[in-house]
């Protein structure tokens, strides 16, 4: 849990939505909740009272009482039944509210200042954050409502039998010594205690089941990641034929799956027979120590009957966390999992961008004193200075692991190893395209102007597709589709300078963005950026020769922080 206890830890990820915006409608429909809870256990009173009424009239012959105390019992079981469900009902619309609050706000902080992608450049331990947004958020959510109304309905139980089990239980006389030591309440008082040594060793015994079930959220996660990672490259494995090293992994995965799971079961297997065992002892307990007083005559059937539901009630009452042990050992986990979560997005949110962006009165682009470095320190571009005009055309060259693309990541603002300044002209728009660009579900038109979200005409998107070489697709603008699956790598990079089209952006910046296309059709997209956009700088991270005829100049990155400008 780190150096904050868990208690602290809890708390932090519990006041934010009861202190939120909705706090008033939140607050108030948990109160609602609660108190339905707190009327059933007014219920289960009244109830309690009738098992005196009704056994007493079984044992006295009553007929004429019989009847109406079953309608009497009638009344308050459907009553009770209404209550309960919708106890469960709102509890559950609590729920959803609060879980629609905390998964906006991850949501939002995970996808705020590129969270997701600085948490693998770090290399820090946060696995499967997807998972630790929808399910353990949804587990949190759940758990702490259940134990939380559990716990306050237990409490309202205890003391409302507490008193009644008092009354009923009167005085135990015992001497020892010639001494009579009278203890009033002794059932309240055995039940007190019963559950009292019984919580602790329920601890003793379950308390190996929050690091099993940490664990196992987390083999379960892998476990599925790789599958998810197969579908989304399904072609290149397809290409390899590495179906039999993809089904080894998998049964390596979920190897530590089962075999978390069978220290799960064991552990659980051994609570549950402490648990079941302590509760099968408790049905007898009551029965045994009211029985002198029944048999003395100094209770009827229905106090018998009454002592022991009494009794029941408040050794349930007692016990609620020796029942509740597994799902408090599964919130603990949960905890740890969204705590761990929390600080690393804190980790991420806290360090600082290297590169500084100015405003520059003059329509260029320049960097000065540029450093680019990798996680471990080592340098690959130093002190770098350069200025680049409006429409200036810049390659950057190097062997592979120069910094090229690292570079690029620096300029982006996303590298968090890098610092300098870039000064760009007030209002200029970037647009940085990937060798593997991103399609997101939904319809072609969606894929075109992303990451915007405006929808221009269809005149517009029809003619960036034809200027591409794309006007097969022209009909197609609004099916919906997995359009990287449907389209060649070559097809959706000529899709990505489509977005250059429509986005117009002042400067482009290119790392190896048209790798998948023929030397023809690159040096066609490169002039279509140059027909359509003169204005417009370009930035190319590239390894083939062609690309120097559509460049003024080159920089040449040697990976040991020196580097060279040259005109072409």
């Amino acid at each position: 849990m780190g150096k904050r206890g868990a208690m602290s830890i809890f708390w932090q990820l519990f006041r934010g939505y009861w202190n939120s915006e909705h706090k008033w409608k939140a607050r108030g429909l948990l109160a609602f909740v609660i108190g339905l809870n707190f009327f059933g256990v007014y219920l289960l009173v009244r109830l309690n009272s009738w098992y005196n009424e009704f056994y007493n009239a079984l044992q006295q012959y009553q007929v004429e009482s019989f009847w109406p105390l079953v309608g009497e019992f009638t009344g308050l079981a459907m009553l009770y039944i209404v209550i309960a469900v919708y106890a469960i009902y709102l509890r559950q619309a609590v729920q959803i509210k609060w879980r629609t609050w905390l998964t906006d706000k991850y949501l939002s902080r995970w996808l705020k200042g590129q969270v997701y992608y600085r948490l693998q450049v770090q290399n820090s331990d946060t696995d499967n954050p997807d998972q630790r947004i929808s399910e353990d958020i949804n587990q949190f959510v759940n758990l702490s409502l259940q134990l939380l109304i559990g716990f306050l309905k237990q409490l309202t139980t205890l003391a409302a039998f507490g008193v009644v089990l008092w009354n009923l239980s009167g005085a135990f006389t015992w001497e020892i010594g010639g001494q009579e030591i009278v203890i009033y309440g002794y059932m309240f008082w055995f039940s007190l205690c019963y559950s009292g040594i019984g919580t602790v060793c329920a601890h003793l015994v379950g308390r190996k089941l929050i690091g099993l079930n940490f664990e196992q959220q987390r083999f379960e996660a892998d476990f599925r990641f790789n599958m998810m990672r197969v579908r989304e490259n399904s072609e290149s494995i397809a290409f390899y034929g590495g179906e039999n090293a993809e089904n080894k992994g998998f049964h390596e995965r979920f190897a530590k799956v089962i075999s978390n799971f069978w220290q799960l079961m064991k552990q659980t297997k051994i609570l549950n027979f402490y648990v079941n065992g302590y509760a099968q002892l408790a049905v007898i307990v009551p029965l045994i120590l009211a029985a002198p007083q029944y048999f003395a005559g100094a209770i009827a059937l229905g106090g018998l009957m009454q002592t022991v539901s009494a009794f029941g009630r408040v050794q349930d009452a007692l016990s609620y966390f020796v029942e509740s042990y597994d799902s408090i050992a599964q919130l603990a986990a949960v905890v740890k999992r969204l705590a761990t979560f929390t600080e690393h997005m804190d980790t991420a949110e806290n360090v600082q961008n290297g590169i500084i962006q100015q405003v520059n009165d003059a329509a260029e682009m320049s960097v000065e004193d540029l450093q680019v470095q990798l996680p471990d320190s080592r340098v690959l571009l130093a002190d770098c200075t350069l200025t680049l005009p409006m429409g200036s055309r810049l390659l950057v060259t190097g062997s592979s692991g120069c910094g090229k693309s690292t570079l690029l990541r620096t300029l982006a603002g996303i590298w968090p190893y890098g610092k300098g300044k870039l000064f760009l002209q007030e209002g200029s728009r970037l647009l940085f395209l990937p060798q593997k660009p991103y399609l997101p579900l939904g319809s072609l038109r969606r894929a075109l102007y992303y990451p915007g979200t405006a929808a221009g005409s269809d005149d517009l998107l029809r003619a960036a597709l034809v200027k591409v070489g794309l006007e097969k697709f022209v009909t197609r603008l609004d099916e919906v589709d997995d359009w990287s699956r449907i389209l060649s790598l070559g097809e959706q990079q000529r899709l990505a300078f489509a977005r250059v089209l429509l986005q117009k952006p002042d400067w482009v910046f290119l790392d190896e963005a048209t790798s998948a296309l023929d030397e023809p059709r690159e040096a066609e997209v490169y002039e279509l950026l140059k027909k359509e956009l003169p204005e417009m700088g370009v930035v190319s991270v590239g390894h083939r020769s062609t690309l120097y005829a559509q460049h003024e100049q080159e920089l040449k990155l040697a990976g040991d922080g020196s580097w060279q400008v040259r005109a072409i």
